[in-house]
């Protein structure tokens, strides 16, 4: 079953053009991650399904309706980029009060703990840290029991424990069968979350397929060394980076390289040649 749909979806913000003839379906229990540059149309595409927004042309649908229809928005759970709380309510009221609008809501309890926000209950949200406010957004995305959950960045500002602890209360929510979108720039994010990987770059996808399809995408390989001495002009190489005594080449020969390397009596060590992490595979896609 598709729960979200685009197609031939354009969307114009004056002479800018954000979304160019996107079509992406989004089915029942999947984890989505879009990725993209800033600026990619990644925000854009969220809005447009979640009905913050029209389209210039094509269409959008959300669990076979509008999703600017209050009965669809019924069954959606969002977080934005941008989320306000009322500094002067409590944490907890804060989620009584979205709990509320649902007929079938979660335990206010079931999603305190879900997300590890029980100790700030009985917090104002007006003195919570931004990464707590962030924390507190996410969840509030699950309040009504939704069937599908967009994230757009949601774990910006979220420091590494953060992190794990939402990535866990959005890993049960997705064993329960519930369907999720989530855009992020933290792209080891996607890697430990999605299923499936969508690219988009200039309002158009470039990519839509798992996380291994899409660094295969790209046949590149890294090859690590530790060296002491810097590595010489290397036919082949497409990106190097240099952490101390350890180097960090991008090649799509990896033998090749390694042939060179030995061929000139450069001093290595440690060798390690592994696929390029999703990251790489991005930057690659995008440049």
């Amino acid at each position: 079953m598709i729960l979200a749909r685009a197609t031939d979806v354009s969307r114009r913000y004056g002479a800018v053009l954000a979304l160019d003839h996107l079509d992406l379906d989004v089915h029942a229990g999947e984890l989505v991650g879009l990725l993209g540059p800033n600026g990619a149309g990644k925000s854009t595409l969220v809005n447009l399904l979640t009905g913050v927004r029209r389209p210039s042309t094509g269409r959008v649908e959300l669990c076979g309706g509008d999703p600017r229809d209050p009965a669809t928005r019924r069954v959606l759970g969002v977080t934005p980029q941008e989320t306000g709380l009322p500094s002067a309510l409590r944490v907890g009221e804060v989620v009584d009060f979205v709990r509320a609008h649902f007929p079938d809501p979660l335990g206010k309890r079931e999603l305190l703990a879900r997300f590890g926000l029980e100790e700030l209950e009985r917090r104002q949200t007006g003195g919570l840290s931004g990464g707590q406010k962030r924390r507190v957004a996410v969840a509030l995305a699950f309040a009504g029991r939704p069937r599908i959950v967009f994230l757009d960045e949601p774990t910006t500002g979220l420091d590494v424990a953060a992190r794990h602890a939402l990535w866990d209360g959005v890993r049960a929510f997705h064993a329960d069968g519930g369907t999720v979108v989530l855009t992020s720039h933290y792209l080891e994010e996607v890697e430990a979350l999605a299923s499936r990987v969508v690219v988009i770059d200039g309002g158009r996808v470039l990519a839509d397929d798992t996380v291994a399809a899409v660094r295969g995408l790209v046949a590149i390989r890294r090859v690590s060394v530790t060296a002491a001495v810097p590595m010489p002009d290397l036919p082949g190489v497409v990106g190097t980076e240099r952490e101390g005594d350890r180097t960090h080449l991008l090649t799509p020969d990896a033998d090749r390289l390694v042939r060179d390397l030995i061929a000139r009596d450069v001093p290595f060590r440690d060798l390690e040649v592994r696929p390029t992490s999703l990251e790489e595979a991005f930057l690659t896609l995008t440049a």
